[in-house]
């Protein structure tokens, strides 16, 4: 069975452990391993990708040579219509429900208060008092507002609920919108020895140490009613039923089968979120993968003026950048199967940073398009990592 449309969502479940390292080092006597969860986007359509590759019975050699072209994935330096338009971590439930699973944005601090009950609160725009000066470029600063000190804790992950919540600048619920990291996956500590190719035995003195991720499922008999996996929505080709995975590291394998209903962002029977942002004229850009950016942490469209503002400006959207949440940049490689080498490193801004817009000019279909289209010129400068799903964001109100 082979269905098409014009975007399609697949659950990636594993079929054995992961291991998904990042781009730290890594092979050297003694080094050790540490998994990403969930792992850049390019994972999954670099294996989404070679399956299907492997499904249309293509010649993978010829194709990594550039000598074969695909209608619909293109080749490795030009790459065709298909691409990866969202990837998350994600559970399924008993009938096929997939429930998407969000890592806390920058914007949102879950900290535990005296009585031990976890509690969320966003960080405000705010402009500094006279007197006090930062390193800030923007003229707010992202302030959490708190009468006393307290510690923020890690470990958790928003549900779809709590993700719209967030979205629609309601007050999480933190007993029922969060779920614990324990409850999703494991880590299995693992030692690996080095091979000598050419002796195809042990090398000698290369002992090495990895993470191998251990996703939650109902069969592991853990009281748990859901699998563990990941969501990968793609558009841009005709995608079988199921197919088979090679996926991260040493090529461990899982399954990957078209989901019917995925639960959209926010849920239609909620206020709409896009008509709030026009007639507001002020919202919050969430990245919801890592962000490749010419300007550094600043967004694709956004310019420092010499007025000290910065403008955007991106395919008919023009606002005024105001305030910003971006963790420290991470660094995106990978592996480039078609080269048989190390893909570039660049500096990203990491999933989950935040931009406050205001004095927004756009209709609602202008910043429907830039949501579907993703934070890339056009044409975009950098088609293969584009297709690889990088610079996606959703709009969130400001309230």
């Amino acid at each position: 069975m082979v269905t098409t449309a014009t975007r399609q969502a697949l659950f990636i479940e594993p079929l054995d452990v992961l291991i998904l390292r990042g781009n730290k080092l890594f092979g050297d006597p003694g080094s050790f391993g540490e998994s990403l969860v969930p792992p850049w986007p390019s994972v999954a359509t670099g294996a989404i990708r070679s399956a299907l590759l492997a499904h249309k019975e293509v010649d993978l050699q010829a194709f990594a040579n550039g000598q074969v072209s695909d209608p619909e994935l293109g080749t490795p330096e030009q790459p065709g219509p298909f691409r990866l338009v969202q990837f998350r971590l994600a559970r399924r439930f008993a009938k096929e429900r997939i429930e998407p699973l969000f890592a806390p944005p920058a914007d949102l601090v879950i900290r535990r208060e005296g009585d031990g009950a976890l509690d969320c609160v966003q960080l405000q725009p705010t402009e500094l008092p006279a007197g006090i000066h930062s390193s800030a470029t923007t003229k707010l600063h992202a302030v959490l507002p708190e009468r006393e000190r307290s510690k923020p804790v890690s470990g958790y992950w928003l549900t779809h609920e709590g993700w719209q919540a967030y979205l629609l600048g309601h007050d999480l619920n933190a007993k029922n919108q969060l779920v614990r990291t324990s409850d999703l996956w494991r880590l299995d500590t693992r030692v690996g020895v080095g091979l000598d190719a050419t002796k195809r035995s042990a090398a000698e003195g290369k002992l090495f140490t990895v993470q191998a991720v251990a996703m939650r499922q109902r069969h592991h008999g853990n009281g748990h009613d859901y699998d563990v996996g990941f969501l990968a929505e793609v558009e841009g080709a005709t995608i079988p039923h199921e197919l088979i995975l090679r996926f991260g590291g040493d090529g461990r394998a899982a399954r990957a089968h078209l989901v019917s209903h995925v639960p959209s962002e926010p849920d239609p029977s909620e206020l709409d979120l896009i008509n709030q942002i026009v007639h507001a004229r002020r919202c919050r850009l969430i990245l919801t993968s890592p962000g490749i950016f010419p300007g550094g942490w600043l967004p694709t469209g956004a310019t420092p003026t010499d007025t000290g503002e910065t403008r955007f400006q991106l395919h008919g959207v023009r606002a005024r950048l105001v305030c910003a949440a971006v963790p420290r940049a991470e660094v995106v490689s990978g592996w480039d199967l078609a080269k048989w080498q190390p893909k570039p490193a660049q500096r990203v801004a990491p999933t989950g940073s935040v931009y406050w817009l205001d004095q927004i000019e756009a209709t609602a279909e202008q910043l429907r398009d830039l949501a579907a289209e993703g934070l890339w010129t056009n044409p975009p400068d950098d088609p293969a990592r584009r297709a690889e799903g990088f610079n996606r964001f959703t709009w969130g109100l400001w309230p």
